[in-house]
Formats: C-alpha cells, structure tokens, sequence
C-alpha cells in the first residue's frame, strides 16, 4: 500500500502439508469448556468458541473457489465460496472473519464426501462482530491430516467507504454518472468481502468466478480463462487459479474502464486502464511499468511470477496506490498523467508509487512478513526500492536527492517521546491499521539505505536476493532477514573449497565486524526493536575527534528534569561515515558504545560525519565545530557534497529545536545559500524560513513576519527573478522554480502576482483553452482564486476537469481564499462527496487549516463533524489520521493545546483511542517550547539583517 501524502501531490509457504500448521502462534487448544461463561457470546446469546482475536491453529486453508455477482443498480452483491481446509488437529469448530456479511448458508463435505459427491452436511454458523468472526460449528469432530471442504453463501451491500468491496463512481465528459465494484482489502478488509482465514500466514490460492452485465469488463488477480454466457445477458468469467497469497492481496473489480498494453521483455502483459475519457492519460504509466518490471526482474534474479500485471486508475480510493497481486489499483492521482497539466513533481510522484508497487510484487507478495507487527519489511522495502529503481531507470528525475527528504520526514516524528519501534505489536485492527505509517514507511526505507551503504551495494543485493528467493511463496520476520543479509553469498558465488569471495573489496573494518554471522542482526534490532533516533556529538581536540551517542529528543531539552531519564537504556549500533578537509575520502567507524574516541591521521579544519546523509543519524559539532562548518560555507560550499550540505542544513535547524544550538547560528548559516548551486539544497533552506514565515502568519505575530517576508525577498530576490514562467529545465529547476514562484506570490511579490494575474486572465478568456505550463499552473490558479470571479470560474472548471492532476491543483488554489464563506462551501462539498470527492477531504482540510484565515474553521470543523468523519473513514484510517494531525499540529499556543487535548480525551471517554493523539500533543508541546526559547532571538536577527 502507498500511503498519500498530505497537500495535493501527495503512498505461501511450500511446506508439507502436515508441517503448515507449525507456523502459526494461536495455540490449538481453546475449546468448549465446561465452563461456557469464558467464552464470549455470540450475535444469537448462545457461548462464541472462540475468545483470542488471532484465528485458531486448527484448521488451514489451501484453496478457495469463489464466485462473486455484484449488481451496479442495486448496489449489492451474491456470493458463495468453497474452501479446501487442512485439519490439523481435532476440533468441533472452523474459526474465520467474516464481516458485514449476511451468511445464508453453509455446509461441510469431506474429502471422501466430495469424491463420491455426497452433499454436504449444514453447519451451525455463529457471529462475533466485535472480534469480526463466524465460528461454524460441526456435527462431528474433524480428523486431524484430512482436507475437508467449507461452503458458504453470503451476500451483503457494496460499501459506501473505500474498504473492502466497495461501489466507486465517476463523471464522463457528457455528465453522465458511471459506477464500478473495486475491492480494497489490506489491511484486515477482505473478511468484508467473503469469509476467509484474513491473517497473512494463511497463504492460500484463489480461483475466481465473476458474473456481471455485458457493458462491464472483469478484472481480478490472474487472466481471465474463459466467459460463460448466461441467460438474460449476464456473462460469467472465469479466472485462472492464484500462487499462493495471502488475502490481503486479492482483488476483483467490475467497471466499463478501456486500457492500454505493452509486453516486458519476459513476456509479461501489461495493461493500464482508467475511465474511457482518461485513456490518454494512462501512455506514461504503461512506459514506466514496463521498464520498472524489466529492471526489477533483472535486479532481484527472479521473474515476476504471473502473466499478467493490470495498473487501474480508481476514481474513489483512500490510499495512494494498493499493490493486490497481478492488480494494482491506484488513486487516479498516483497512476495518470496529463502532459497539459502534470507538473514535474506530479511526474516524480507517479513514477515512485509506481515503482513501489511493482517492489511489492516480490517485497509483500512473494515473500509476505508474518504479522503486521512486520508491515515495514513490506512498505519500508518498498519506499526503499523506489531509490534504487527510479535511479536505474529514470536517472533524469534525480531520485536520489528526493530520497533525503523521506529521512527528513519521519524525523520529526522519531524525534518526539510518542514515536514507536519499527517493529511493535499490533492485535487490533485499529492498531494494525495505525502501523501503516512513517516509521514503517520511510524509517523502514532509510535503515535499509543506511545498511546498503554499510554493507556495499553488491552484498546488499546479494543478501535480499538470497531473502526473496529462500521465502518465496512464504512468510518472514525480521530475523530472516538480517540471516540473509549476514549470508549473502549465494551458490555461485563459492569456490570448490566452500569459500565466498563475493565481496573482495569489503574493507578489513566492516569484515572484522561482519565476522559473525549474529552482528549484523545484533546491529539492525537496535534500529528495529527501539524507537527513535541517535544523536551523534562530535568533539574535535586537535588530531583526536570524541564521539558520544545520545537519544535525540525535539521539544525536551537538557536542562528539563525528564530529560535524563528520556535517555536511559538508548543505545545503537551507528556505523558511522566521515570526511575531512584534508581529503575525500569517506572514513568509517561502527559506534557500539555511548562514547569513543578517533583518531585524525593528519590536521584537518573540519570534520564531516554522515557523509551524503546516507545515516540515520543527526550530528552535533560542539566547540567550533559547527563555526568551521559553516566559514567553509561561505568561503566554498562547493568543497562540501551537495547532499552533505543538504544534511547539514537540515540538522542545524533540527538542534535549534532540541535546544542544542541557538536560532542564530542556524540563521546564519543560510547566508551563503544565495550562492547555492543545488536546487534541493536551496530549496532545503528556504523550506525553513518560509516554514518560520508561517508560523509566524498564522499566530499574527506582524512585525516578525513582515520583516520575514523583507528577508526573503531582499536576498533570494536575484534567485527568484532568474525564474521563468515555463517548464524548461531539469526536474529540480523546475521543483525550485514552482517553489520560488509559490513562495513570491504567497508573499505578496509584486511582479509574481502581477505575472500570475496575467496568466490567469488571458486563461480565463481563453475559456480555459490557454495551456499554461505545468509547472506555474498551481500558482497561476492561486492568484486567480483571490476574486470572487476566478474562484467561482475555478470551482466550475474543478466539477468538469477530466485531470486529476489539474483538479489537485484546483482544489488546492480554491482553499487559499481569505474569505471564510468559500472555505466552508468547500469543506460542506467535501462532506458531501459529490463536486469534491470525499478521498479529497482529509487533504482539504489540512491546506484550509494551514492558512491564517482556515485554521480555527478546519479546527471547528473537525471537532463539529467528528461523527460524521468516522462514518466516512474508519477510526485508525490514514484518512482519520491526516485529518487530526493536520487541522491541530501547527498550533503553538497554550490556548488551543488545552482545547486538542480536552477533545482528544473526550473521544478517549468514548472508546476511541489513537497514538497520533499523543504525537499530537506532543508536537504542539514541541511548538510551544519553540516560540519561547527563539521568537526573541529570531526577532533580534531580523532587525540586523533586513
């Protein structure tokens, strides 16, 4: 799964039968007591069997035969299925999930029964919704070692939400509504379309049978077979049987969509479909799947397992993108693109998710974690493989330097006291879904970038292809990973004395610590098992250099009586990288202890660790560490590698938060960004202090950001003023030129709002035929937005636009008015879901609640529609989550801290409990403490500098 970001861009084991049942953790032996009060009671009052919220061990399934009718008028759907269970030990009962499902019938057969075709014997079926399970109670008890066969009837509605099987509409060109069925299973939603053993141990293959209306097309996992016809027009497809997976990764949709095609050089069918007046959209994704897919064939040593890969644009869907095997679906933002009107990031942001979902086709599919407590060996590897295939296949986009902010982002959540370990437990299905977050994203993907760059890009490789290949059509955990990471040779690789030379340039530091085959899971468990982030503080006495790790914590700062104790019991594993003035070599050194000592083979005059922020690590250079740093800044900037640059911004201005460093200090240093060279490292800067502008805006504290805004449009005017209005460039010169253009007009800029205005209005006589270039049409539509006339002329283009990308842009611009009224029609039309599609509201609210003119409505807003919110979303939703996070984690007042926290705890007296409640707090807390200690040190340094 892709997990969306917020704003408007922004994602079977082969094993003998009777050994199966060896792998799963629920033990075997809850059964009907004498005592019927221990177990919980079922929908009908009679005693449930069944009381752990983890399936029994008993039963497993092998393979279900499902047939599924869902009719698009009525908005509701037939079923039945025929699972093939292996018993596995004597048990009067079969434990599945089901959920939302009427159940009309169900039967056993044995597999003698089935032979001589006997009809099955009628089963008892009892309901625990709380737990989402049906327990079928059998006449007699089953026979460890026999296959028996469970069939069972159901209907149940289409879903109103985006889980499970659900109905999904969209506007064709000539108005017309058209409605789809789409499924959207993971985490724990296909027990909402048929009853099944819904844990990802329980792989399983899958025949599917779908009956729908002529006009229709049927799409599932595997190609189609053959098509029955029936009476009275319907027409039956028959799907080839799945590899074996696990359930989260089935999908089935009916829709009228048209695709296009292409051929890997394996002879993998590829097929992009979308809404018939969005095909020309889809050419772009076809490209890049197909030479994603190659490289990924190539890179893991192993062919992509099915036929067939479909990519379907859904016009309704939660989530970024949903890597189902065989058929991913994806938000139409996350698949098409539209040269008229996709910028450079819409191209960059396409390209990713769909690299992420064809990693998953090997990382999640073929080799599956066993629990979700796991998820980030999915999703962590996944973020992961978007910078090592985007780099080999479309260089020009420049990946790599997009990759540093993936770490950046989930930094400012690990640096918070309310973070978690990667690897957490998860029972609940709120729990689970709440694990598909940052940590398990990008931490995920920025450890394993880490130990790539420590191990070598070749023994890395070796060692995941050893990983995919040892747990094919399995499950695994973290363990096993680091195993093969540990033993990366493979057969090849060995002389005929048994030996592995895979890696002769492995240095003698990293073979001393990779001697054991123990160190580098002993490494990787202090980054899996504990949560957080280490701060490296680095001493230089001349040629001797003192390290020491601590526990870096923003908002929670030395001299606070936690503070100590927020630190016991931290310490990690860094393997460390540095340089030097005196040279270009990058020197290494594994940090196993909180302080150490290195020696400096000659004079240096400054020092340099986390070379390319390949670590996930921040650093602290005490004494003149950080004024050496930045005299060499200003001097030549050049002498330092741009992504080190990157990290040093980064970091000066995250030690400014941890109250290490002085506002000041970090200020300073962004006086020789206007020679910069590098757009990310400019734009790495500017974010700060446009960040700081804000803030300042939003709690109207005028005289700092008017002297903010002078700032910055006295000494990055030459940087601005070389901008063109047009889509020339690299990605990055024109990532840096949407920027500034935004950045200008947002500060009232009187030659950008002018030219913006101009655009606009010749666009607006044009009636909208004028193409505007991509990469200034979200600013251009802003300004537009600021009159009543161009907000009402952009809210229409918004309902007939046939571009997601356009309609992102659109919406966007619509939430920067001034005027309250508009704002609240917008947020009543995402409520509403028809004009603004409710997958759009949870970003809606977050850009109207980040304006100084949005914030409180946003705020009123959600606490006012709360229950309607969760009617929409469920509770552990990214949805919900993007919702709470982003209309109350920019507050910096005491006021507005007090009134999230007695929101939070009423919904807390109600059942609902969420983490980002407390990352919430924590991160409003953090803000608080901010403008305390630096507003009067920021305010000062305005003065002198403007």
């Amino acid at each position: 799964m892709f997990n969306i970001h917020t704003g408007f861009y922004c994602l079977a084991a082969i094993l003998l039968q009777i050994c199966v049942c060896s792998q799963f953790s629920v033990p075997s032996s809850h059964y009907f007591t004498e005592d019927p009060g221990a177990f919980p009671v079922a929908s009908n009052g009679e005693p449930f069997p069944w009381q752990e919220l983890r399936l029994p061990n008993v039963v497993i399934p092998l393979h279900y035969d499902l047939f599924v009718h869902p009719n698009l008028t009525s908005l509701d759907f037939v079923a039945s299925e025929k699972i093939e269970v292996l018993v596995s030990s004597a048990t009067q009962f079969i434990i599945l999930h089901s959920k939302d499902l009427e159940i009309t019938n169900a039967t056993l057969q044995s597999e003698e029964d089935s032979r001589y075709m006997k009809s099955g014997k009628e089963l008892k079926v009892l309901s625990y919704p709380a737990h989402q399970q049906i327990a079928l109670l059998v006449p007699e008890k089953l026979t460890p070692h026999l296959k028996y066969y469970v069939a069972i009837d159901f209907q149940a509605k289409l879903a109103d939400g985006f889980e499970g099987f659900y109905k999904s509409t969209y506007r064709t060109l000539g108005g017309e509504t058209r409605i789809l069925a789409v499924t959207d299973f993971e985490p724990t939603q296909a027990r909402m379309a048929f009853p099944c053993f819904d844990e990802p141990l329980f792989k399983a293959n899958f025949s599917i049978k779908i009956r729908r209306e002529s006009r229709h097309t049927a799409l599932s996992n595997m190609p189609k077979v053959k098509t029955i016809e029936l009476e009275g027009g319907l027409l039956e497809d028959h799907f080839e049987t799945t590899v074996k997976m696990s359930t989260y990764l089935v999908a089935y949709i009916v829709c009228d969509f048209h695709s296009v095609s292409g051929i890997t050089s394996s002879g993998v069918k590829v097929s992009i479909y979308a809404s018939p007046d969005k095909r020309n959209q889809t050419h772009y994704a076809l490209q890049a799947s197909l030479k994603l897919l190659d490289f990924y064939e190539k890179y893991f040593d192993i062919n992509y397992p099915l036929p067939k890969l479909d990519l379907i644009a859904i016009p309704d869907f939660a989530s970024g993108a949903m890597e189902n095997w065989g058929l991913i679906t994806y938000r139409e933002t996350s698949l098409l693109f539209d040269p008229k009107t996709s910028s450079a990031s819409d191209k960059l942001w396409v390209t990713k998710v769909i690299a992420h979902e064809l990693a998953h086709q090997w990382f999640g599919n073929l080799v599956t974690m066993e629990w979700w407590n796991d998820i980030w060996l999915n999703e962590g590897f996944a973020n992961y493989m978007e910078l090592i295939a985007v780099n080999a296949t479309y260089p020009e986009l420049q990946f790599d330097d997009h990759f540093l902010n993936v770490c950046f982002e989930v930094i400012t959540k690990d640096s918070l006291n309310s973070s978690r370990p990667i690897s957490k437990p998860a029972e609940t299905p709120t729990q689970i879904q709440e694990m598909f977050d940052e940590v398990s994203y990008n931490k995920g993907a920025c450890i394993l970038n880490m130990l790539k760059d420590f191990l070598g890009e070749e023994k890395f490789q070796k060692g995941i292809i050893q990983y995919l290949k040892k747990f094919s059509y399995r499950n695994a955990k973290n363990d096993d990973l680091w195993s093969s990471l540990s033993n990366s040779c493979l057969e090849s690789d060995f002389t005929s004395g048994g030996v592995c030379h895979s890696d002769p340039k492995m240095t003698s530091n990293m073979l001393t610590f990779l001697g054991e085959n123990a160190e580098v899971k002993e490494m990787m468990t202090t980054w899996t098992l504990q949560k957080g982030i280490p701060l490296l503080v680095v001493k230089q006495d001349g040629h001797s250099l003192r390290l020491q790790q601590e526990r870096f914590l923003q908002g929670v700062f030395q001299e606070d009586p936690e503070w100590r104790a927020l630190q016991e019991r931290y310490l990690w594993h860094i393997p460390l990288t540095y340089s030097t003035s005196s040279s270009n070599v990058i020197h290494r050194h594994i940090l196993k202890s909180k302080t150490d000592t290195l020696d400096l083979p000659e004079k240096t005059s400054w020092v340099k660790f986390n070379v390319d922020s390949n670590g996930y690590y921040i650093v602290h250079y005490e004494g003149h560490g950080w004024d050496q740093l930045i005299t060499q800044l200003n001097q030549n900037h050049t002498l330092l590698r741009p992504k080190d640059r990157i990290g040093l911004i980064h970091d000066v201005f995250q030690l400014v938060g941890a109250g290490r460093l002085t506002l000041d200090k970090a200020l300073d240093m962004t006086h020789y960004l206007q020679h910069e060279t590098s757009s990310p490292a400019l734009l790495k800067g500017l974010s700060y202090l446009e960040l700081f502008y804000h803030m300042m805006d939003r709690r109207n504290i005028s005289d700092i950001s008017e002297n903010l805004k002078h700032y910055l449009l006295q000494y990055f005017k030459p940087v601005i003023d070389r901008q063109s209005w047009s889509d020339e460039g690299s990605v990055w010169d024109r990532m840096l030129r949407s920027a500034l253009l935004k950045l200008a007009c947002d500060l009232n800029h009187a030659p950008c709002i002018q030219k913006a205005a101009e655009l606009f209005s010749q666009w607006m006589e044009s009636s909208g035929k004028l193409n505007i270039p991509t990469d200034v049409l979200k600013i251009v539509y802003s300004v537009g937005a600021q009159t009543t006339t161009g907000w009402n002329y952009l809210l229409e283009l918004y309902e007939l636009s046939m571009s997601s990308a356009e309609k992102n842009k659109i919406l966007y611009a619509l939430s920067t008015s001034k005027h309250q009224e508009k704002l609240q029609k917008l947020l009543e039309l995402g409520m509403e879901g028809k004009v603004i599609k409710t997958q759009d509201l949870a970003a809606l609210l977050h850009a109207i609640a980040r304006r100084p003119k949005g914030q409180q409505l946003a705020w009123d807003f959600v606490r006012e529609n709360w229950t309607h919110l969760l009617k929409k979303f469920d509770l552990g939703s990214f949805a919900i989550r993007i919702i709470i996070s982003g209309t109350t984690s920019h507050f910096s007042s005491k006021d507005k801290l007090q009134e999230v926290k007695l929101f939070f705890e009423s919904l807390e007296a109600q059942g609902s409990h969420l983490d980002i409640f407390q990352i919430v707090l924590e991160t409003i807390t953090k803000n608080i403490k901010w403008l305390e200690k630096n507003l009067p040190t920021l305010r000062m340094w305005l003065l002198v500098n403007t």
